[in-house]
């Protein structure tokens, strides 16, 4: 399927590593001019130009979202070289050792600042160029636990429900505008960090020695799902960049859930 995403500009922040640098990439790949976004400039720059290596159009914005000044930055970079069509809120930390005894009112603020008001700062900046253009996509990145909750890291749940939220208040904000917000709700990633670290717990927790045989006994014990797997980044790459197009244009206000079935055990 041709996505025409040629002569769109997109921006992914927290493409440094991870399933935004896959979303970056595949964006590019499928024709967009993207903009890479992270804090630490090397890594950040070696993700684009690999991309230009492969023959995509791909620039650079350094800058922390969880101020409003590093917010400053990244739209002054992103904005000076063109209008940016597409925004995917990426950015997101979580710990996945909290617990309600084991967090502080702080710790909650914190993870809602860079969860939640960095998509905000963002947005703010972005979307009314979007709104007068009369074209553009709004793209958040969460979890299927702001819908399946856990005892653990009630947190990091609060905030992605909150991601969900602003995704379809902000759909009825731009409504008739040509603009549309959606949320990508992930049911895990696996990435190379996050694979290690499962390895590590599965060999702790006795359910093997290789991924291939921890994976699982992994997700029966915690993350019970239809298919029996982790998501790998190139399935929610794809979503996402289906929902970046012109042709995802009836689908606003949505949270599309990409979970291989999760549900609780």
């Amino acid at each position: 399927m041709d996505l025409r995403l040629s002569g769109k500009r997109a921006l992914v922040t927290g493409s440094s590593s991870g399933l935004g640098e896959t979303i970056v990439k595949l964006l590019a790949a499928e024709g967009a001019s993207v903009v890479v976004h992270g804090r630490d400039e090397a890594r950040t720059a070696a993700v684009a130009t690999s991309i230009r290596e492969d023959g995509g159009d791909a620039a650079v914005a350094i800058g922390d979202l969880g101020t409003d000044a590093g917010a400053d930055a990244v739209e002054a970079a992103v904005t000076g070289g063109g209008p940016v069509d597409i925004l995917v809120n990426n950015v997101g930390v979580y710990d996945m050792t909290m617990s309600w005894t084991g967090s502080s009112p702080e710790d909650w603020a914190e993870i809602y600042n860079v969860n939640v008001i960095s998509s905000v700062r963002m947005i703010q900046r972005l979307v009314p160029g979007m709104r007068e253009r009369g074209w553009g996509r709004v793209i958040q990145i969460s979890s299927v636990t702001g819908e399946l909750p856990a005892a653990s890291q009630p947190h990091y749940a609060a905030t992605n429900a909150a991601r969900n939220t602003l995704a379809t208040s902000l759909s009825r904000e731009l409504r008739h505008s040509g603009v549309t917000s959606n949320s990508v709700a992930a049911g895990g990633v696996l990435t190379p960090a996050i694979q290690e670290f499962l390895v590590n717990m599965g060999r702790r927790n006795g359910w093997g020695e290789t991924w291939r045989e921890i994976e699982p006994n992994l997700v029966n014990g915690l993350s019970p799902n239809d298919v029996g797997r982790v998501g790998r980044p190139r399935e929610y790459a794809d979503l996402v960049a289906f929902l970046a197009s012109p042709v995802a244009g009836y689908i606003t206000g949505a949270t599309l859930r990409i979970d291989g079935g999760w549900h609780d055990a």
